[in-house]
């Protein structure tokens, strides 16, 4: 395939080649074939040279995506109004809050700002990053509140408060199966008679297509994602949930439930790279430089949540969960007489809204123990579609 998109700067494309070299090495090493989880995993998450791991920018438009807080403040602004009621309908959940892959650290700053703002700051909002890069970035971000923000290698072993989690799910790694008669092969990475990356199926004994609904009507030669890495996080996430005292878990991303996830028409999958803005099918161009992502199985997500002792709160479209958290509110403190002003954010807000844009293709799954979920926040909830 070759695609067409912006040129690399020299360093980056030499950071590039040593993750080639880095991966190839692993795929000799482990005979001549490894999952694409293990390369998604070393393409994303090697040290200093994966795409989370090293230097280049991320987000916003000089990255290679842009992400709900980076389009309006106000994304965190109801976030944070929506926390802090919460906190304070639940006895049991704490005045502390807990973000997991904070990125940039804007969305953090902008749910501090809004509760500074109102006098709420928390006792301690935790961030679990695993990116010394995008920790430093953080740190930046959050200098204003270093007295309050305290960053983790991992979940806690119990939590009680409101932990957030925006597109965490799709950057991780996924193993991919293909329909191969009556059998499903895992699709992963070799290299070819010339030493470039190659997909290679292969049978294995352990791939979970228990979580394919209808997995035998699916057609010849259906592609698609597995997600044990992401089901392993909600397991833990909710173990973590389950031993506090009351907790909430809001986690927007982009996916469908299991029903949409496997229709027959996605026989391709829902892999995709971000790179300069651009998306395109390929995760063996520049690795390293661009992003890779799959969209989310929001029901195996849920069920590995409560398996674990969490409950599904509520799932519904990210439009339907900022308009019911009070977006629209907040837009409103900026009157709309003052054109200059209002509009941007009034735009911005219809980014993160409109059907046609964020609205729709992201959905929020909210999971908890112990806590009280606003009545209003389940107009239009889709729960019962996982």
């Amino acid at each position: 395939m070759q695609l067409q998109l912006p040129e690399p700067g020299a360093d980056a494309l030499a950071a590039s080649h040593s993750l080639q070299q880095l991966v190839a090495g692993d795929i000799v090493a482990a005979g001549g074939w490894i999952s694409f989880e293990r390369y998604m995993e070393l393409v994303l998450y090697a040290p200093r040279l994966g795409y989370y791991s090293g230097g280049a920018a991320k987000m916003g438009k000089d990255g290679d995506f842009t992400t709900a807080p980076e389009i309006s403040p106000l994304f965190g602004a109801t976030l944070a109004h929506l926390a802090t009621e919460l906190i304070a309908a639940g006895e049991a959940v704490a005045n502390v809050l807990l973000e997991f892959g904070a990125g940039t650290g804007k969305l953090a700053a902008d749910i501090l700002r809004e509760l500074q703002a109102r006098g709420q700051l928390p006792e301690q909002y935790f961030i679990v990053e695993i990116s010394g890069e995008l920790r430093d970035r953080q740190r930046q971000s959050l200098q204003d509140f270093a007295s309050r923000v305290v960053w983790l290698d991992a979940l806690p072993d119990s939590f009680s408060g409101v932990v957030i989690g925006n597109e965490v799910l799709d950057a991780m790694p996924v193993r991919l199966a293909v329909k191969a008669g009556p059998a499903w092969l895992e699709r992963g990475v070799a290299l070819d008679a010339q030493g470039a990356f190659c997909f290679a199926d292969r049978a294995v004994a352990d791939l979970p297509v228990a979580q394919i609904p209808q997995a035998d009507d699916l057609p010849d030669g259906y592609l698609t994602e597995l997600a044990p890495v992401a089901i392993g996080f909600m397991r833990t996430l909710a173990r973590m949930l389950a031993k506090g005292d009351g907790a909430v878990a809001i986690l927007p991303d982009y996916g469908f439930p299991a029903a949409e996830y496997y229709l027959g028409e996605r026989a391709e999958g829902t892999l995709m790279c971000h790179y300069r803005h651009h998306s395109h099918p390929d995760p063996f161009y520049l690795p390293g430089l661009q992003d890779v992502t799959a969209h989310v199985d929001f029901t195996a997500m849920a069920i590995a949540a409560v398996e674990e002792g969490a409950e599904v709160l509520a799932y519904t479209s990210q439009g339907a969960f900022l308009l019911n958290a009070g977006v629209g509110e907040l837009l409103l403190r900026t009157s709309p007489e003052q054109s200059l002003q209002y509009l941007p954010q009034a735009n911005a807000v219809q980014r993160l809204i409109s059907p046609a844009e964020m609205g729709e293709l992201f959905k929020v799954l909210v999971i908890g123990h112990r806590a009280e979920w606003p009545q209003r926040m389940l107009r239009h909830d889709r729960t019962h579609r996982l």
